[in-house]
């Protein structure tokens, strides 16, 4: 007899664009009638976040007082965080765990099947950030317990196929995660007269955004670059800014704002798993200037301008170039709006539901791991 999916505890958190994600997915996967157990890992939504899931059907939000694994300092924290998490499923029945820390997966016990979904980790932010330079040693313990965890998984995803073979590589994986594509809904906002303004967002603070690299492009523009986001990480770490103009962290209808008077649209990200903020971007029909980077190619090449290497001029000449040229800057929205419709929460939720039924089907025994990993 085929086990009908009801009901899955899905981890998020409230920090950067899991959120999004799996609030998103969790809303398209109730259209089908599967209810959702939103288990909050790190910081606390805020009241806004809250509110938005309580105005939900079929979703439940549940604060689960356990820390991020990269924001804690040893296995021990995150193998204690797959424990609650784990009760939890048990406690609201769910068929399946949805994990988006594939670190957890390693502590998770219990009969249900599991399936991660790989956003980004330490190791492979390192390999980016600071290329050529080993993983510090103190967190080691990071990349051996997602290894592990990537072994343990009924199935493993990530949001490109870029990254998808990025996490082959970095974890010796056999078998390279399915990549299945994130998606948004286009915000319904009136289109804003257009504006000559270039603009940013999400989380500034973080090493590879390159946010020094677009604040030192920013002071060589005669137009504004406005940047959206948080400058201090919630560990402590912050970027100095000078030129961009920043608008702190901005609330969707904030974001959807800023982008109806389609301003050109940059991320110099040099790590980048998929990039929801290009995306909402895209649609909103703002052209994008970006980072020449694999994940960038595979999702934008055709509907983009693409910059290589970190020189602010180079920088501010595509900025402007773009900004001044109403016919490249057309052109180029055009074709980023166009993309940018192939990228559904409908189409993301449709592949998610098939892998979670083909792991709740196949039971809860996790595949053999000799096939997942390379010995």
């Amino acid at each position: 007899m085929t086990h009908r999916l009801r009901r899955i505890l899905m981890t998020v958190d409230a920090v950067g664009g899991v959120w999004r994600y799996a609030v998103d997915l969790a809303n398209e996967l109730a259209e089908t009638g599967i209810e959702t157990v939103l288990a909050v890992l790190g910081p606390p939504p805020s009241d806004a976040q809250r509110a938005e899931v309580a105005a939900l059907r079929r979703v439940t939000l549940v604060d689960t007082g356990e820390p991020l694994d990269w924001l804690t300092d040893d296995a021990v924290a995150v193998r204690h965080a797959a424990a609650t998490v784990a009760a939890l499923a048990t406690r609201h029945r769910a068929d399946l765990i949805h994990v988006n820390q594939p670190a957890l997966a390693a502590g998770l016990t219990g009969d249900l099947p599991v399936v991660a979904v790989a956003h980004g980790c330490v190791s492979t932010w390192w390999e980016a950030a600071r290329p050529g330079t080993t993983l510090d040693p103190a967190f080691a313990w990071h990349r051996a317990l997602v290894a592990e965890g990537l072994r343990r998984a009924a199935c493993v995803v990530a949001p490109s196929e870029s990254y998808a073979r990025t996490v082959a590589r970095h974890y010796g994986l056999s078998t390279q995660p399915i990549a299945v594509h994130n998606g948004r809904h286009p915000a319904l906002v009136m289109p804003a007269p257009m504006r000559h303004i270039a603009f940013t967002a999400g989380r500034l603070w973080d090493e590879v955004k390159r946010t020094p690299l677009l604040d030192a492009a920013a002071g060589r523009l005669a137009a504004p670059l406005y940047a959206a986001g948080a400058t201090r990480a919630p560990h402590g770490a912050s970027v100095p800014v000078e030129h961009l103009r920043l608008l702190g962290e901005l609330t969707p209808d904030g974001i959807a704002a800023m982008l109806a008077a389609q301003p050109v649209f940059v991320s110099a990200a040099s790590f980048e798993p998929f990039g929801l903020a290009v995306l909402e971007a895209a649609q909103a029909g703002c052209p994008l200037i970006l980072s020449d980077i694999d994940t960038f190619r595979e999702l934008w090449d055709g509907a983009a301008l693409f910059v290589a290497g970190d020189d602010p001029a180079a920088w501010a000449d595509a900025i402007a170039d773009v900004m001044g040229n109403d016919t490249k800057r057309a052109r180029l929205a055009d074709a980023a709006r166009e993309r940018g419709a192939h990228f559904t929460v409908s189409a993301t939720a449709k592949a998610m539901r098939a892998l979670y039924a083909d792991a709740v089907a196949a039971g809860a025994s996790p595949v053999d791991t000799k096939e997942r990993v390379a010995a």
